[in-house]
């Protein structure tokens, strides 16, 4: 009976430790992985740009691996637009506005606009962020002749300070070289970009690390208890977990870019293309309703819905191994986005195990349906890419529990109180799990899109909370569909 008592105040001990752990929405100790660094270097860039241009367009870079492709002059491409994706997303081309122009007459290259030009604009700007919390609770049970005493704590520090430079290309200079040198019509890449439609942007302001900068994290947990039954028993454990970063000097950590308008050879800037749409799209009445989601989430994903219960096993297990490698998912993504750009699935190998079936699926597949999956798998990868590593490592989680789908109410629930903005809670049974740890992974998994849930049902979003839950939710959506077909 002795070793039985023990046992269970073990169990208690873990189970508090836990949720002093999971409530605090920044401290997941034990689900670090491989891509901690970038998840950091992103935690950085958002930062710096909420402190520096909260209401404007500058754009975070979202990779330390990626920084290269977004100085001065880069060509990008902007990503399909999607609820969750509330502000430009762009991602890089491989070219340079230099790459498909002309030589001018006096041969001279565009690289006398970057940063050796002499004229060009160039500001030095100091960003610090310093933050720590701790969390702290305690549990006492006493029944003669045993006695429980339990406390714990969870706390997270981060601090880092970053000298920025900012580079600009005045538009006038563009504006001159627009009549000096003429895009090369001849060129591959401005042929498939004709062909298909799309659009180009170049980066024309950065905002850069002027010199090497380093960021550290660190998160811990304490525990102790002392049990008395027929002797006294005492035990305390802490842990401590300490990442950082080493962002490298001339690292672009966000920039602005102005759309190309081609005509032939000819080419011009629009500096307020996407005015019009920016302000409708942040109108919570035209994409702040759950209405509008699901309409956007079935009109991509509904031939997910259609799949044998063989292709979703098969769909899914190349989800699951992409949330688990960031390496599988950016090569997952530029085939998809391949097939979207060029409608050609002759790329469509890979010598991964996890990736084999659903590529080769693909392969075999007639071009509408072909067409149908890229877009299905391209908008449920982009709203997985909103979520962090820890949320990521949940969801597999609540999958293998078996509880996606009852997440899935509960965020419908949350945006349905969002929409209302009152007297309507969640539903209670929609917080009652068969097990503590789903409980409380539910809950950090809300905490960390910005939704604190109460004991009375309400739920209190963080301002600008709406995208992260609608990425949630479109994650949350296509697991539960590929987890349970029809």
């Amino acid at each position: 009976m002795f070793c039985y008592n023990l046992l269970l105040v073990f169990q208690v001990i873990w189970l508090n430790v836990s949720c002093l752990f999971l409530r605090h929405k920044s401290t997941l100790l034990w689900l670090r992985n491989s891509s901690s660094c970038n998840r950091m270097f992103k935690k950085v860039t958002k930062s710096i740009v909420n402190q520096m241009d909260p209401d404007g367009d500058l754009v975070p870079v979202r990779s330390m691996l990626d920084h290269e492709h977004f100085r001065p002059l880069c060509l990008v491409r902007r990503k399909r637009k999607a609820i969750f994706h509330p502000s430009p997303c762009y991602r890089q081309t491989w070219y340079r506005l230099d790459d498909v122009l002309l030589p001018g007459q006096d041969g001279k290259s565009s690289e006398s606009l970057i940063l050796n030009g002499g004229d060009q604009d160039s500001r030095q700007f100091l960003v610090k962020k310093s933050v720590s919390d701790r969390v702290d609770g305690s549990l006492r049970l006493s029944a003669d002749p045993t006695r429980v005493e339990l406390k714990g704590a969870a706390s997270l520090a981060e601090e880092w300070s970053i000298k920025l430079q900012k580079n600009h290309i005045p538009p006038p200079k563009l504006e001159a070289l627009k009549t000096e040198r003429k895009i090369n019509t001849n060129h591959s890449f401005i042929q498939q970009l004709q062909k298909t439609g799309q659009k180009l942007y170049v980066v024309h302001e950065t905002i850069e690390t002027l010199e090497e900068a380093s960021f550290e994290e660190t998160s811990g947990a304490e525990g102790n208890f002392m049990a008395q039954f027929y002797a006294e028993f005492c035990a305390k454990g802490a842990r401590e977990n300490k990442q950082s970063i080493t962002i490298p000097k001339g690292c672009t950590l966000a920039f602005r870019a102005f759309q190309l308008a081609i005509s032939d050879a000819s080419w011009g800037l629009h500096y307020f293309p996407e005015k019009l749409t920016r302000k409708l799209a942040s109108d919570g009445v035209l994409q702040g309703t759950l209405g509008a989601l699901e309409a956007e989430v079935k009109r991509n994903c509904h031939i997910l819905s259609k799949l044998s219960s063989q292709l979703s096993i098969i769909f899914l297990k190349a989800i699951k191994a992409v949330m688990r490698d960031r390496n599988l998912f950016q090569k997952l993504s530029q085939k998809m986005e391949a097939v979207l750009d060029e409608g050609d699935s002759g790329e469509l190998k890979t010598e991964s195990a996890a990736l084999k079936d659903l590529l080769s699926h693909l392969q075999h597949s007639p071009a509408h349906v072909l067409h149908s999956m890229a877009t299905a798998i391209t908008y449920t990868l982009d709203a997985l890419e909103e979520l962090n590593e820890d949320q990521l490592l949940l969801l597999l989680e609540s999958l293998e529990n078996k509880i996606v789908a009852q997440q899935l109410k509960l965020v419908e629930s949350i945006l349905k109180q969002r929409e209302h903005r009152k007297g309507s809670n969640t539903d209670p049974s929609l917080l009652s799990f068969s097990r503590e740890r789903e409980h409380q992974l539910t809950i950090a998994m809300m905490e960390m899109s910005g939704v604190k849930l109460h004991e009375d049902g309400s739920a209190a979003c963080t301002e600008g909370a709406f995208s992260a839950i609608a990425a949630l939710y479109v994650s949350l959506y296509v697991l539960n569909l590929l987890s349970n077909p029809c």
